[in-house]
């Protein structure tokens, strides 16, 4: 991760809790509530920050600070409009110096303005060229981000989202080594179970395989699960697990 601008302090020390979350969160989502948190502490005077997501051609918060950046994302969410989805859709920081001389956006602007929003700053995250979400930060004072205010929110949003690709792509990793347990797990029974087949009916691997997909049809249930009823008949025992599928580097 390259640390740009990392002379000031206070982005420094942002950096450093960025690491450490890369570090130390387990889940996706444990990381993302950090990091909108560290961003409204960092990016003063914003008092609330939360971060938008694609879904579903949609937009979802994933995050948020505290109350008035949930309540500041869903009135965009409800109005279909507003900063943080414009930054989401078309990729580029958008700035609201004073909501109330702001008519960008008309379905948004009265209920922002009724939680208190004054100015607001969103910039989006990319990941791979790709725009994946916004970090929103709201304040409820008009020109509240200053050169420097502004400055520290481009870094930290890019930093973030290095980290961001970063833990996406661990978790796709971790999704992988689940489905191949699973998968040498179930195969692990249904070997077990063709064994048993053939020792009872005197058959190849090949008639005991049809024998047993023909079983699944019939029962309208998964070739495993009949598979492990075969194999609980005959044991008086649940079947036992395959070993767990160890990644290459990762072998004790």
């Amino acid at each position: 991760m390259v640390v740009s601008g990392a002379a000031d302090p206070s982005l420094a020390s942002a950096y450093g809790r960025l690491l450490t979350l890369l570090a130390d969160s387990p889940h996706v989502d444990v990381f993302l509530d950090q990091i909108v948190r560290v961003a409204a502490e960092v990016v003063a005077p914003a008092v609330a920050c939360g971060l938008t997501v694609r879904r579903d051609g949609g937009a979802l918060t994933v995050a948020s600070s505290d109350d008035l950046a949930a309540q500041g994302d869903d009135a965009q969410y409800r109005a279909d409009e507003g900063p943080c989805l414009t930054a989401l859709r078309q990729g580029q920081v958008v700035e609201v110096s004073d909501l109330r001389d702001d008519g960008r956006w008309r379905r948004y602007r009265e209920p922002a303005l009724r939680l208190g929003i004054r100015s607001s700053l969103s910039l989006p995250m990319t990941v791979d060229g790709v725009t994946v979400g916004a970090l929103n930060l709201y304040a409820t004072q008009p020109r509240a981000f200053t050169e420097t205010a502004r400055r520290h929110a481009l870094a930290f949003t890019d930093q973030g989202s290095t980290a961001l690709g970063v833990i996406l792509r661990q978790a796709d990793q971790a999704l992988l080594h689940q489905q191949l347990t699973d998968a040498m797990a179930s195969r692990s029974v249904i070997d077990q179970a063709l064994g048993v087949i053939m020792g009872q009916q005197r058959c190849t691997a090949t008639e005991a395989f049809t024998l047993l997909r023909q079983a699944s049809q019939n029962r309208n249930r998964k070739l495993r699960d009949v598979a492990a009823e075969i194999i609980t008949q005959v044991t008086g025992e649940s079947p036992q697990p395959a070993p767990g599928f160890v990644t290459p580097g990762h072998q004790s």
